[in-house]
């Protein structure tokens, strides 16, 4: 099978709890029509952060002519509409384009008609489905948030709030590689190796180095 260009696929998943595992089925996806794998960047992290590492080196690794792959728009992006805009544009002038599936599927491109009009038509449909999903995505996340804080709000008020489970698990391991590994490993390496945040990793560490809080952790 010929190639039909490269692809960087970016898998994003928000909470610590959930897995990247869901969304693998890209990479096959991508391979069956004829994809060339040049990337795959995985992290958690919030779509509406700016400041998304892995994101950050798919755009700067882009070459002209490659796609990006994402799920969803909303693995892309949730910021606020005009901040979206910015970030795909930073894709854009790399010379690379985005294929979201409802927006810009494997067979828009394999399948494009070389008249000229047709492309035109297409890539304008295109250009408005983009502007309509990035503002879906923001009023999903704007939603979420408003329901979140409104049950929060409700569970206090009947005293039932405690705040989020932490994950005492991944909370040991991270004291395991940064603390008590020897030599300890970096921040930036025990978020890698445990397929978490660095902003995990340093507020993990700075809650149980105080008092020597993460003894008490390991004895459990």
């Amino acid at each position: 099978m010929s190639n039909k260009g490269n692809v960087r696929i970016y898998i994003r998943v928000s909470a610590e709890e959930q897995t990247v595992e869901r969304q693998e089925h890209l990479i096959e996806d991508a391979k069956a029509q004829g994809f060339y794998i040049a990337g795959v960047y995985r992290e958690k992290a919030s779509g509406s952060a700016e400041d998304r590492p892995e994101l950050q080196k798919l755009i700067s690794e882009l070459q002209p002519g490659d796609f990006v792959v994402a799920e969803k728009m909303d693995r892309i992006s949730r910021l606020p509409v005009q901040d979206a805009e910015r970030l795909i544009e930073q894709i854009r002038a790399k010379g690379a384009r985005l294929l979201v599936p409802g927006i810009v599927d494997f067979s828009d491109i394999i399948d494009r008609s070389e008249d000229g009009m047709s492309n035109i038509v297409l890539e304008a449909t295109q250009e408005l489905l983009l502007k309509i999903a990035l503002q879906l995505s923001r009023d999903d996340y704007e939603f979420r948030k408003k329901r979140q804080r409104e049950g929060i709000e409700i569970a206090r008020q009947k005293g039932k709030y405690l705040g989020r489970k932490p994950n005492k698990e991944l909370h040991k391991r991270i004291i395991e590689c940064h603390i008590l590994s020897n030599p300890p490993l970096s921040i930036s390496k025990t978020a890698e190796l445990l397929n978490t945040t660095v902003s995990m990793v340093t507020r993990v560490c700075g809650y149980y180095k105080k008092d020597n809080n993460y003894l008490k952790l390991l004895d459990k």
